[in-house]
């Protein structure tokens, strides 16, 4: 793998100017999850138990070297009562969770002095709010990128950063049958600066994607972001985002170029958070408006009929209420989905949460969807119930 091959390369030179005694310390993640998907499209509904196993070790070389080499393992746990998307149960609903044994993360990082950093290798990357690019955690096998990712604050307020794309991990994993599921080839650049305005951040930011393995997923993205808050800590407050990107044909795709917007805001009271917001992904018939190196889960409902944009587009109203105190944390949410081209409703949706934190290292959670067709798939209902060690 080329991230190993970089990871090897880079070690002596790490540790040749390794100051400090060398320390090494375990990484564990330990996930299991039960999903049950009932979709009005099957005749059967889809019940999947799967473990989910991360191990691995970070290596402080040096005051300024570190190293990370970690190993993921995904594997279900009695019958085959959902379709992996490599499993062959096409007549069960897709629970994209497949039985993969892979390296998540190799990569080595320099830090010289606090405001720069410089990570090669096999890693998590994850920019902004994940709406172009994340690590699809909720995924019991996440993604990672073959990367160099740089990023130096040349002021207090203001952050630079670079990224280079040479491969994508994708979910599906690396023993899926299917290469370009398992993973795609890139030449990508990523670009951002962020500057402290006011109550908050703006952060102007370029995409340049070759996907070479999937040339109509290449593109070119070109957007402003800004996102602020104010009030007490101890009493109420506001919160408000903004972001508009342009959308373009890049590295041998044909699309015509698209719009995305995003405009939300709310209240914010001790332990309490309401939303409203409205986001658009543009359509014109043909193209709709793509994000998929994103963690998509997180938006367009957890019922997840929206993680490929329609091509007359999608436009989400939606609104929702967060109660976190102590270890508990409690959310609802309502979206209401239609197109962007025409006038067309797709469906409506209800998105609940609860979740305690059970000790510093255990957590739980229980979460469920519920997705009415207006015309646009089928009505789908999903049930999670999960338990996840960290250490």
């Amino acid at each position: 793998m080329r991230s190993v091959v970089l990871l090897l390369g880079l070690l002596p030179t790490a540790v040749g100017t390794a100051l400090a005694e060398p320390t090494l310390k375990p990484v564990v993640d330990l996930r299991i999850r039960y999903e049950h998907v009932d979709d009005a499209r099957f005749a059967h509904d889809a019940q999947a138990l799967t473990v989910r196993a991360r191990a691995g070790l970070q290596w402080a070389i040096s005051p300024t070297w570190t190293a990370l080499v970690e190993a993921e393992a995904t594997q279900a746990v009695g019958a085959d009562h959902f379709n992996s998307t490599d499993n062959r149960r096409t007549n069960y609903p897709t629970v994209v969770d497949p039985d993969n044994v892979e390296l998540n993360q190799a990569w080595v990082a320099w830090a010289p002095r606090d405001t720069f950093r410089a990570v090669g290798g096999r890693q998590r990357l994850i920019y902004e709010n994940q709406r172009f690019i994340g690590n699809v955690g909720w995924r019991q096998n996440e993604q990672t990128f073959d990367a160099i990712d740089l990023s130096w604050r040349p002021e207090a307020k203001t952050t630079l950063r670079y990224s280079y794309l040479d491969r994508v991990q994708r979910v599906f994993g690396n023993d899926h049958s299917n290469a370009s599921l398992a993973r795609w080839d890139l030449d990508g650049h990523l670009v951002s600066a962020a500057r402290s305005i006011g109550p908050g951040t703006l952060t102007v930011y370029g995409h340049w994607i070759e996907n070479r393995t999937l040339v109509a997923n290449s593109q070119r993205n070109a957007g402003i972001r800004y996102v602020a808050k104010g009030g007490r800590a101890d009493g109420p407050g506001w919160h408000g985002t903004a972001e508009v990107t342009r959308q373009s044909a890049y590295g041998g795709s044909h699309f015509s170029a698209q719009t995305y917007v995003l405009a939300e805001g709310g209240v914010t009271w001790p332990s309490n958070k309401i939303t409203v917001g409205y986001e658009r992904l543009g359509g014109d018939g043909r193209y709709g408006f793509s994000t998929p190196l994103a963690t998509l889960h997180a938006f367009n409902g957890w019922a997840d009929l929206f993680l490929t944009t329609p091509p007359s587009g999608l436009q989400d109203r939606y609104a929702g209420w967060r109660y976190a105190k102590g270890p508990w944390e409690f959310q609802l949410w309502r979206h209401r989905y239609s197109a962007d081209a025409g006038s067309r409703d797709y469906g409506r949706e209800w998105n609940a949460l609860a979740s305690r934190r059970l000790s510093p290292r255990w957590s739980s959670q229980v979460k469920f969807a519920r997705y009415a067709s207006d015309g646009f798939g089928a009505d789908v209902s999903k049930l999670w119930i999960s338990a996840e060690y960290k250490y």
